[in-house]
């Protein structure tokens, strides 16, 4: 029976890291983004006889994928077998064993996995290569993840945890950020329109909020908006301001009337606000430029203005292009780009400024917990690219060519003319200044390690 073993060693206790692989959250934030996953059934923890179920697979053909717990030692190790799904067997055992060479300063994060082909042994003959590469491929990705949200989290390990209360929770963003800080022993519950356990409801549209249920948390993240993503009519327009304005003017005068207000409003905006700017470097000191976007996100802006008056410290995310294959644009160009099919977007030589879905929920927690930390933040990597070379890096880690540019006129007749100008031809040369002089050191800086990290090409 074909086996795999891969130990790494962790800066941390084996106590905190067991805890980590304990809490709420700690499956979705190890699922490996390039593999579409779906839970059905959530663990009730990891003890003895709790049973997950979610979906694995791409587009109509998932399967459904039932694991259950056992071998529980606390602090030491679990164990998940699978019961029904794509393997004929699969028993994976996680350990968590002290360094002996750290007198238990380092943990050592060890994974052990036997697991059979369906059609065992001809299975193996055939395809037994590709399952194992499929295996180390996802758990290089876990290990590497695990190290990086522990190492955030360490950071901040002498501060209380946070109740902190999030809108657009179930969006991309939202969903990585809510259970990166879960893992990290932090206290998460969803503002949506839909009543939730555990959660808060509203209705920006019918500005309803109930203010008693937001008493007490330490920090609000507002993300939620209307996708911008979309061919902007005039309806489609007058949804994406409203949208973003009533919504942050509801969150903003319900904090400013709380008795017990949070320190932080930390609220959405997006690097929309500079404009076309060409080659100009743009820091949080720029002025807005024009155009649709930058109206929409300096109006965003302003309407925290009642928070920031009530003396809440108020922080607008100016967010650039987000990396994360399970979702936004970079799952949309993926298919393209594995058909061979990728190029440049007009001209390319628009800069294109972005940042790891990792380095994104890392940086709002850097936020949550910088005091002095105020007012607009570039949320980019400190080394945007122009689209070509975006073009040339997605297709060399994908070992795809990347001949066959979009021409202007074809995006423009797809996207609509405002729409493709403003968000995929547009020249935004940003630079996370304010981030950096708070001492927050980006994990991954460069496109190509960003890509590999997240696309499983270590």
């Amino acid at each position: 029976m074909p086996t795999f073993h891969k130990t790494t060693p962790i800066d941390t206790t084996p106590e905190e890291l067991f805890a980590w692989h304990a809490r709420q959250g700690a499956f979705e934030r190890l699922a490996p983004p390039w593999e579409p996953i779906r839970i059905e059934k959530r663990a009730d923890g990891i003890e003895d006889g709790a049973v997950l179920i979610f979906k694995v697979g791409p587009g109509p053909f998932k399967l459904t994928w039932e694991a259950h717990h056992e071998g529980y030692i606390e602090g030491e190790q679990f164990r998940d077998i699978q019961k029904r799904g794509p393997f004929s067997t699969w028993e994976h055992t996680h350990r968590f064993l002290p360094d002996p060479d750290t007198e238990g300063h380092t943990a050592l994060l060890d994974d052990a996995i036997t697991y059979k082909l369906p059609l065992h042994p001809i299975s193996q003959w055939v395809a037994g290569w590709f399952a194992r590469q499929m295996v180390e491929r996802m758990f290089t990705f876990r290990h590497e993840r695990t190290m990086h949200d522990i190492k955030r989290h360490e950071q901040f390990a002498d501060r209380d945890r946070q109740r902190v209360a999030i809108t657009g929770a179930s969006g991309l963003i939202g969903t990585a950020l809510s259970s990166f800080l879960t893992t990290g022993g932090h206290q998460v519950a969803p503002i949506s329109r839909k009543k939730r356990e555990g959660g808060i409801q509203w209705s920006p549209r019918e500005q309803r909020l109930e203010a008693k249920e937001l008493e007490g948390f330490d920090a609000v993240v507002h993300l939620a908006g209307e996708s911008v993503n979309q061919r902007w009519t005039s309806d489609a327009k007058e949804r994406i301001l409203r949208s973003r304005i009533d919504g942050t003017r509801l969150i903003s005068e319900t904090l400013a009337n709380l008795e017990r207000k949070p320190r932080v409003l930390i609220s959405g905006s997006a690097i929309g606000f500079y404009g076309d700017r060409g080659d100009e470097l743009l820091t949080e000191d720029a002025e807005a430029g024009e155009g649709f976007l930058a109206d929409v996100c300096k109006q965003w802006e302003d309407a925290t203005a009642a928070a920031r008056e009530a003396g809440i410290r108020v922080v607008h995310l100016r967010t650039s292009l987000v990396l994360d294959p399970s979702g936004g644009a970079l799952e949309q160009m993926l298919p393209l780009f594995k058909m061979g099919v990728g190029g440049n977007l007009g001209s390319g030589e628009q800069y294109m400024s972005w940042i790891s879905i990792d380095d994104m929920v890392s940086a709002i927690l850097h936020i949550l917990f910088t005091d002095s930390i105020e007012g607009p933040v570039n949320l980019a990597a400190p080394n945007p690219v122009r689209n070509k070379e975006f073009t040339k890096t997605l297709g060399s880690v994908l070992s795809r060519p990347t001949f066959l540019p979009v021409p202007k006129f074809g995006l423009k007749l797809a996207m609509g003319s405002q729409t493709a100008d403003e968000m995929l031809l547009a020249s935004q040369r940003v630079v996370p200044k304010a981030l950096e002089e708070h001492g927050f050191k980006f994990a991954y800086p460069t496109l190509e390690g960003a890509l590999s990290h997240l696309l499983g090409k270590k």
